[in-house]
C-alpha cells in the first residue's frame, strides 16, 4: 500500500511538471508575447493564437518605465536644448532653447489626438496605423495592451498608456534633433509649420512601418522576422539625419560660413547638455526593453560602454590629426557613439557595443572634421553628420554583430545572413523617403511661409528678431 501511494504521488508530480504553462516551466522568454522593440524573437507557442491571454501588469517593469520616460523626456529639455544652445553663437541660443521646448509643448498634443493612432494603431495594409486610437480611444491606462487577433502586445507587462507615454518622447526629440541643421537661420513660424508636417509624413509611417504591429519592414509580426530596431536608429537617428541632410541642402550656408563663424559661445552648456543626453539616454534605451529585466541591463551597458569608446575613439583621433584633444571633440564623439548603438544596444554583446562605438567615432569624424567642410556643406551642428551617419552605421551593424543569445536575432558573425539583408533594405528605404519627403516639404513650406530669416535679422539674431529677448544682459 505505501508503495502504490508513492507512485501515485510521483504520477501526480510528474504529471504536474508536463503539464505547467510555458510560462510557469521557465521558459517564458519564448513564449510571452514581445515588446515592440525586442520584437526580432520568433514567437514559439504550442497553442493556438486564440488561446493566448495578455499578461498582467507588473509594478516593477511599470516603475522603472515610468523613470524611463522621465529620462527621454530629459534629453530634450534641458539636455538637447543645452547642447545645441551652447554651440551656437550667443545672439541664438534662446531660439534653439524656444524650439525645443515648443516642440514639447506642440508634439505632446498632436501625438495623443493623432500620431499614437497612426504610428502604433491598428494597422492599414503595413503602412500606417488607423484612427481606432484617436484621442487615445481605446488606449487603458492600467491595463496592458494586447491584440487578440495576432497574440501581440507592444508592452504585456505595463499599462498601455505608459507604452503612450514612453513613445511620445521619442515623437519629441526627432524633430528636434534636426534643428542642428538650420540653427541660427529658420524663422520660427515655418520651422513649427515644418515640424508638424514632418511628424505626420514621415515619423508617424516610419515608426508604423519598424515599430507597429504588421509594419511591413519590421519584425513585429507572428513570424518574427524583418528588420529590427531596438530604440530607434532608423525611426529616430536616420529619419532625423537624413532629413538634416536634406533641410541643410535647401537653407543653404549661413552668412560668412565657414570663414566668419565664431567657435560655439558657451561650451560649458554644450558638455552639460551632452551628459544630460548621456544620463537620459538610459532610459532611452534601457528603457526600450519594456522591463525591469536583464535585457535592460544589456542595454544600459552597451549603451554607456559604446558612448565610452566613441568618445575617446574621437578625441584620440583629434589629439593625432589636429595635435591637441579638443572637449568639443570628445562630447560630439560621444553622443555619435550613443546615437550609433541605439538600434543595437538590445541585440549586441560587449564586444560588439565596443566596435559599434570604434565605428562610431572614427566614420562620424571623418564625415565632420574633413568631409563636410570639402562639401562646404553648412549642417550647423552636424545633425547629419553625427545622427545620421551613426544611425547608418548603427542600423547595419545590428545585422552583422547582433548576437542570437542576446535576444534571439543573429548577425553575419554569428552565421546568418537574412538580419542582415533586412536591416540594408530598412535602412535604404526609410533613408531615401526621408530625404524626399523632406525636401518636398520644405519647398511646401517656403511657398506658405518663408524658411529663412532675413540677412540683416540673421546678422542680428534670431533671439532679438524672433522672440524679442536676449539671453545675455551687458551692464554699462
Amino acid at each position: 500500500m505505501p508503495k502504490i501511494k508513492l507512485l501515485l504521488l510521483l504520477g501526480f508530480l510528474v504529471s504536474s511538471v508536463f503539464a505547467q504553462s510555458p510560462a510557469d516551466s521557465g521558459i517564458s522568454t519564448l513564449v510571452s508575447t514581445p515588446s515592440v522593440f525586442a520584437s526580432s524573437v520568433p514567437i514559439v507557442v504550442a497553442t493556438p493564437v486564440a488561446t493566448l491571454s495578455p499578461a498582467k501588469m507588473d509594478t516593477g517593469d511599470t516603475a522603472w518605465i515610468l523613470v524611463a520616460t522621465a529620462l527621454v523626456f530629459l534629453m530634450t529639455v534641458p539636455g538637447l536644448a543645452l547642447f545645441y544652445g551652447g554651440l551656437v553663437r550667443k545672439k541664438n541660443i534662446l531660439s534653439v532653447l524656444m524650439q525645443c521646448l515648443t516642440l514639447v509643448f506642440v508634439l505632446s498634443l498632436l501625438w495623443v489626438i493623432f500620431g499614437y493612432s497612426l504610428s502604433f494603431g491598428p494597422t492599414i495594409h503595413g503602412l500606417i496605423g488607423s484612427s481606432a486610437w484617436f484621442g487615445l480611444t481605446s488606449v487603458s491606462m492600467t491595463l496592458p495592451h494586447f491584440d487578440a487577433a495576432t497574440g501581440l502586445s507592444y508592452a504585456p507587462t505595463i499599462p498601455h498608456g505608459l507604452f503612450m507615454m514612453f513613445q511620445m518622447m521619442f515623437a519629441i526629440i526627432t524633430p528636434a534633433l534636426i534643428i542642428g541643421a538650420f540653427a541660427e537661420r529658420m524663422r520660427f513660424g515655418a520651422f513649427l509649420l515644418f515640424s508638424v508636417l514632418w511628424s505626420f509624413a514621415v515619423y508617424y509611417p516610419v515608426a508604423h512601418w519598424i515599430w507597429g504591429i504588421g509594419g511591413f519592414l519590421g519584425s513585429l509580426n507572428p513570424s518574427g522576422t524583418g528588420a529590427v530596431d531596438f530604440a530607434g536608429g532608423i525611426v529616430v537617428h536616420i529619419t532625423a539625419g537624413v532629413s538634416a541632410l536634406a533641410t541643410a541642402l535647401f537653407m543653404g550656408k549661413r552668412k560668412g560660413y565657414p570663414d566668419k563663424m565664431s567657435p560655439p559661445h558657451n561650451l560649458p552648456f554644450a558638455v552639460i547638455g551632452g551628459g544630460l543626453l548621456w544620463f537620459g539616454w538610459f532610459g532611452f534605451n534601457a528603457g526600450s526593453a519594456l522591463g525591469a529585466n536583464g535585457l535592460a541591463v544589456t542595454a544600459m551597458v552597451s549603451t554607456h560602454i559604446a558612448g565610452a569608446t566613441a568618445g575617446l575613439t574621437w578625441a584620440g583621433l583629434d589629439w593625432i590629426i589636429n595635435r591637441r584633444p579638443t572637449m568639443l571633440g570628445a562630447i560630439t564623439g560621444a553622443v555619435g557613439g550613443l546615437a550609433t548603438v541605439t538600434p543595437a544596444a538590445g541585440f549586441i554583446n560587449i564586444w560588439g557595443a565596443i566596435a559599434i562605438g570604434f565605428l562610431a567615432g572614427l566614420i562620424p569624424f571623418l564625415f565632420v572634421m574633413l568631409i563636410k567642410p570639402r562639401l562646404k556643406l553648412d549642417d550647423s551642428l552636424d545633425a547629419w553628420g553625427v545622427h545620421g551617419v551613426g544611425g547608418i552605421i548603427g542600423s547595419i551593424a545590428v545585422g552583422i554583430f547582433a548576437s542570437p543569445l542576446i535576444n534571439g536575432r543573429t548577425g553575419l558573425i554569428f552565421g546568418d545572413t537574412s538580419l542582415f539583408t533586412s536591416q540594408l533594405k530598412a535602412v535604404s528605404i526609410v533613408g531615401l523617403y526621408s530625404l524626399a519627403i523632406t525636401y518636398g516639404l520644405l519647398k511646401l513650406v517656403n511657398v506658405v511661409s518663408p524658411l529663412r530669416v532675413s540677412d540683416h535679422e540673421e546678422r542680428v539674431g534670431l533671439d532679438l528678431t524672433q522672440h524679442k529677448e536676449s539671453a545675455y544682459t551687458v551692464l554699462d
